[in-house]
């Protein structure tokens, strides 16, 4: 773990305290490990996410900010952008550079040294607000998105109520 990997990241969590982004809370899982955030995002206003409080945790690597955290829901989730097991598949928590499998996908799209938390995090806001069915994670949350809206606004609604009393 690099020192300026662990300043920079003390810095992102002291400017968050101070101000913070609208629907989000954030802190320390552990006070003596600054490289894992808990996070608390409400579901934005006029989504099918309204209402929910969605848990998820922020998990920095040791070459941080060279390469980007891993992002996990630990509250259920339903989105085509959210793999089965929690995990955010969004193009800001993919590693630098192109990828040879994803041609949709630019390197200015996927994380630089030079983005912090709070651009994920609005990334991941928007994400609740405009899911991508082009490049599913969760491939049976982007058939339904896509081919039954109906039902999947009824198992969204059940992951939000279960996100409200979890909480």
């Amino acid at each position: 773990m690099s020192d300026y990997g662990t300043e920079l990241l003390r810095r992102q969590l002291a400017d968050l305290a101070k101000n913070p982004i609208d629907l989000v809370s954030v802190g320390l899982a552990d006070d003596s490990n600054v490289y894992d955030w808990e996070i608390l995002i409400m579901g934005p206003d006029g989504t099918l996410y309204e209402g929910g409080f969605f848990k998820a945790r922020l998990v920095f690597p040791s070459d941080f900010p060279n390469m980007p955290p891993t992002m996990t829901f630990t509250s259920e989730m339903w989105h085509p952008n959210v793999y089965a097991d929690g995990r955010v598949c969004i193009s800001i928590l993919h590693p630098p550079g192109e990828d040879e499998y994803n041609s949709q996908e630019s390197a200015d799209e996927r994380w630089r040294p030079i983005l912090g938390v709070e651009q994920i995090l609005m990334s991941v806001i928007s994400m609740l607000s405009d899911p991508n069915d082009e490049s599913p994670a969760n491939l049976d949350a982007a058939v339904m998105w896509r081919n039954d809206r109906a039902a999947f606004k009824k198992k969204v609604r059940q992951v939000v109520r279960k996100s409200q009393e979890e909480c």
